[in-house]
């Protein structure tokens, strides 16, 4: 209990008192006070671009700026004091780079909303309300949630006992919005939505990611030596066995029919990617991968020839300027602000982003490419970078299976989502739909995301815990053991006779 208490106060400093070997106190040092002095530099950033947005758009500094600028910093100085109360030894780096993140995707909101605010009044239409206020909202539901899994969530490996359920779970939300009807589901031609009356809408989908992540890496770890069994060896590989391909099977299904009921491209590509990574980390069978590509790639070509919706976005990606005034103005428009852009960018505050459809949502990375150019945006995939290596770093150190899996799916997920989404804006896939973490408009993914984050963060302080010691016992030597006299039972026809013992004190 002493331990304890010495370890809690320890933290106030970024250090943690535990107990050694000997019983003396060693200090460890837990990396809170590198998280507070990177919050600070997220801060100061946010603030200044802040500042270069009201100052280009409005000429003047609003009170906008102020309430934008206190919500960020009370916000994220809780959100610290919770990793430093519930998960001292957390990863230092991962909760500066979403709060950079976060504060980035809340200037360009910003910024997006007086753009609208500007046109709405030139051409004498009614002023459109702000995205920010309730972006903000968002971020306060999405820390109370990160704060909230930290307290609750004390050992990771509880989640595996409930892998099954989770799972249920998960597949029932994500099938949820596709078994709706449309007049509440669908936006934009993809059933995605539940809308709700005076709240708006969320995406299960985003929430099903983590529980279908969770479910995955439990279920491989109990089956982890069977789908590890060699079959036949094809080309140099050693295939797995045609009766441990269902959980494969499984996901291809399920990511297909996602496609089909819920004409959602991004989460089909996101899930069936997940379940192949997570194949691979516990097998470590390349052959999983070229199954599961091939699979894939011929869902693909089914797909294509079957389903419209996947046909126009297909064309809109090879020639987005042959139906310019139409399915391609989005992702023409897109190419216009990143050509704009160039390396340097026009400056916060100082291009068009507000041309580009859903500019604060499924194209805020041309948005930004637009104003920060390529700099700009080299710099936001190195956090982007940072936060998933980090989170890789975590599974490596991690000492069960079961964290290492769920990590390793966590931190993929981040990456994969945003491969899909700058790949589709930048034309180096199709356009599916995605938002970009933690930067795009939207509350059901930033406050799911947040949940993942916080997840992250407990595995890592799993990891970089120090491990407990147990108290040695004194040793003594021969010289100093002391003796004493013991009587040894008599035999028949003899005295009982006393023979020094030795006998440890």
């Amino acid at each position: 209990m002493a331990a304890r208490k010495n370890r809690a106060a320890g933290t106030d400093a970024g250090t943690a008192r535990t107990d050694g070997a000997d019983g003396a106190e060693t200090t460890m040092p837990t990396g809170r006070g590198i998280e507070l002095l990177m919050l600070g530099l997220a801060a100061v950033l946010t603030t200044g671009a802040l500042v270069l947005v009201e100052a280009n758009q409005e000429q003047s500094l609003t009170t906008d700026l102020l309430f934008i600028g206190l919500a960020y910093l009370v916000l994220f100085a809780l959100a610290h004091l919770g990793v430093r109360r519930f998960a001292p030894y957390a990863d230092p780096l991962m909760l500066p780079a979403v709060a950079l993140l976060n504060g980035i995707g809340l200037v360009m909101i910003h910024r997006l909303d007086l753009a609208a605010a500007a046109r709405a009044e030139l051409l004498g239409r009614e002023v459109p309300s702000a995205q920010i206020t309730p972006q903000i909202a968002w971020t306060v539901l999405g820390l109370s949630l990160f704060s909230l899994v930290l307290f609750f969530l004390r050992d990771h490996r509880v989640l595996a006992r409930y892998g099954y359920t989770v799972g249920f779970v998960g597949i029932v939300l994500l099938a949820l919005p596709g078994l709706l009807p449309s007049s509440i589901s669908e936006v934009n031609g993809a059933k995605l939505w539940i809308r709700i009356p005076g709240l708006g809408g969320i995406q299960p989908g985003e929430f099903a990611k983590i529980l279908l992540i969770i479910f995955f890496s439990a279920y491989l770890v109990q089956k982890r030596n069977l789908l590890s069994t060699a079959g036949r060896r094809f080309l140099g590989m050693e295939l797995p066995r045609a009766r441990d391909l269902a959980p494969l099977l499984v996901a291809w299904v399920l990511a297909v029919g996602i496609l089909v009921i819920e004409r959602d491209l991004g989460s089909s590509l996101l899930f069936f990617g997940l379940v192949l990574v997570l194949l691979y980390t516990a097998t470590e069978r390349v052959s999983w991968m070229v199954i599961g590509l091939s699979i894939f790639a011929a869902a693909a070509v089914v797909a294509y020839q079957l389903f419209r919706h996947v046909q126009t976005r297909v064309q809109i990606w090879l020639d987005p300027f042959a139906d310019f005034d139409g399915g391609g103005y989005q992702l023409a428009q897109a190419l216009f602000g990143l050509g704009t852009g160039g390396v340097g960018g026009t400056g916060l505050g100082a291009g068009r982003p507000d041309l580009v459809p859903f500019a604060a949502s499924d194209f805020i990375f041309s948005s930004l490419g637009e104003e920060l150019g390529l700099i700009g945006l080299a710099a936001i995939l190195l956090v982007y970078l940072v936060l998933i290596t980090r989170g890789l770093r975590s599974a490596l150190a991690v000492r069960d299976t079961f964290g290492k899996l769920l990590a390793t799916g966590l931190a993929f997920s981040i990456a994969l989502q945003i491969f899909v989404v700058i790949g589709g804006v930048t034309k180096l896939i199709p356009l599916t739909g995605l938002t970009l973490p933690f930067l795009s408009y939207g509350g059901s993914s930033l406050v799911a995301n947040y949940a993942l984050v916080a997840i992250l963060l407990r595995i890592s302080h799993v990891a970089r815990a120090p491990l407990p010691r147990r108290p040695e016992r004194p040793r003594t030597s021969i010289a100093e053991a002391g003796t004493e006299l013991v009587q040894r039972p008599a035999s028949a026809g003899q005295a009982p006779s006393t023979t020094p013992e030795r006998s440890d004190q």
